[in-house]
């Protein structure tokens, strides 16, 4: 295995590379003088890799950048890192990384791929036309580039969770090790939530009108989706529309925070020894992840629906609401429906990520010719089929949950379990019953998805994280 050239011939190289860099001869490369040189030399992300180059971490002054000392030094230690990957790759330690090891590579971490996928990422590094890569093209196809392991190589094929629908049932996101030492991580978090929020509020009428038609049997109420909001805006104006939003706002913060710690928790105890989660694996870690934020915030779940159902001049606020239902009903009341909420949590992420890992893998192998990288409009639309898919199947148990949270409150209602109302509804209203509120719920899932993502990255752009 060749390890480069010697120390001279290696600092010499590393010389001219600074002085093509350092575009206005000042001694110094900063993190614009970075970023159009990455930009002409090609690849990755160039935003990314300047910030991480020139970080504080690195020992020098982002604002003034890095002089040729400390240059050479970040250099040396990106090629020690780099190193230790390609012997990681190379699983024949013959000095080059095939196709085949590519595509064991992936399979490691759950992620099947075609032949023809595995040379197109063999492809964009080779620059000798062996069809291999040699320690030489590894170490400057990537020295200047963001790359610590399996998972920023594979960085693109995680699962978009920025699509906020409102149904926090998903996948946590995952961040790299740079992105947890530099701080980056509780941004994206704080641009998740703002996302989440405004997302929320511009579709919580079309949410508002799910809740009441998932609680209000089709045998004693003819809701349709104009006459719904007719009814709600006679009944309390226009800004009834958002009543319970406040509340659907606040959970999000904790929530996301929940399920992010206990996230890393979960993925620490079953990865072990291994370098990444598969995607059995990450479905296994996230769902408990979710069920641990659902068991903490649930009251504020309960709590949501009574605020969304409540009429004109039922509650002075939040407080009052959660008073009431203590000193009538008690504190059970605050876990109704709290079984079935736990039990969608399966087949919502289940289905949305093998979904999503699905059509992602099908569109690659149909319509990417010259990149593996399938672009973030395909990614959208994958994230919000596969978001679809997973409501379609869990929208049963979410139905009967948000019956058992409000059927306490609804008079002459009857007081059942989930079995109990499973059996009510299928009864009385057939199958189309466990389906009520779909319709509104499918309509906000695009403008949902748009505003999120749209406030998400002007967010991450003020707070200073760079986008992918």
């Amino acid at each position: 295995m060749r390890g480069g050239p010697g120390e001279a011939e290696r600092r010499q190289r590393w010389g001219r590379l600074f002085e093509e860099l350092d575009r206005n001869k000042d001694g110094r490369v900063d993190v614009q003088e970075l970023r159009q040189g990455l930009a002409r030399l090609s690849g990755g992300d160039p935003d990314r890799a300047a910030q991480q180059g020139l970080s504080p971490e690195g020992g020098a002054d982002p604002d003034g950048g890095l002089d040729l000392e400390e240059f050479t030094q970040y250099l040396q230690e990106r090629e020690q890192r780099l190193l230790l990957l390609f012997h990681s790759l190379d699983r024949n330690q013959d000095g080059h990384i095939d196709v085949s090891e590519i595509q064991q590579s992936f399979q490691a971490l759950g992620i099947s791929i075609s032949l023809e996928q595995a040379q197109k990422i063999l492809h964009s590094m080779d620059r000798d036309g062996t069809m291999t890569i040699d320690w030489q093209e590894w170490r400057d196809h990537f020295l200047l580039h963001s790359l610590e392991n399996m998972e920023d190589v594979l960085y693109f094929w995680k699962h978009s969770t920025v699509l906020d629908i409102g149904e926090c049932l998903t996948i946590p996101d995952e961040f790299s090790e740079q992105e947890k030492l530099t701080g980056m991580w509780w941004k994206q978090l704080v641009a998740g939530a703002v996302a989440g929020a405004v997302s929320r509020t511009g579709t919580a009428p079309l949410d508002r009108l799910k809740v009441f038609m998932q609680v209000h049997s089709s045998k004693t109420n003819q809701l349709n989706i104009l006459g719904g909001l007719r009814n709600m805006i006679q009944e309390g104006g226009v800004h009834s529309l958002w009543r319970g939003n406040g509340i659907n706002v606040l959970k999000i913060a904790p929530e996301s925070a929940i399920k992010f710690m206990a996230y890393e928790q979960f993925k620490r105890a079953i990865r072990g020894q291994q370098e990444t989660l598969h995607v059995q694996e990450r479905f296994v870690a996230g769902s408990l992840a979710g069920a641990t934020a659902q068991t903490i915030i649930y009251p504020m779940e309960v709590l949501k629906t009574r605020l969304t159902l409540r009429r004109t001049g039922q509650y002075k606020g939040l407080l009052d609401c959660a008073w009431r239902i203590m000193e009538r009903e008690g504190p059970r009341a605050f876990y109704h429906g709290y079984l079935p909420n736990v039990l969608g949590i399966i087949p919502y992420a289940g289905i949305d990520l093998a979904v999503y890992e699905t059509l992602k893998n099908r569109w690659l192998q149909q319509y990417s010719h010259d990149s593996a990288d399938p672009g973030i409009l395909v990614l959208l639309a994958c994230g919000t089929i596969s978001s679809t898919c997973g409501q379609i199947a869990s929208y049963p148990l979410a139905l009967v949950r948000t019956r058992m949270q409000a059927q306490a409150s609804i008079e002459g209602a009857p007081q059942l379990s989930m079995l109990g109302l499973f059996r009510h509804i299928l009864s009385q209203e057939g199958i189309p019953g466990l389906y009520r509120g779909i319709a509104p719920n499918f309509m906000k899932v695009i403008p949902a998805v748009s505003i999120s993502y749209v406030v998400y990255e002007n967010m991450k752009q003020a707070l200073g994280v760079t986008s992918r």
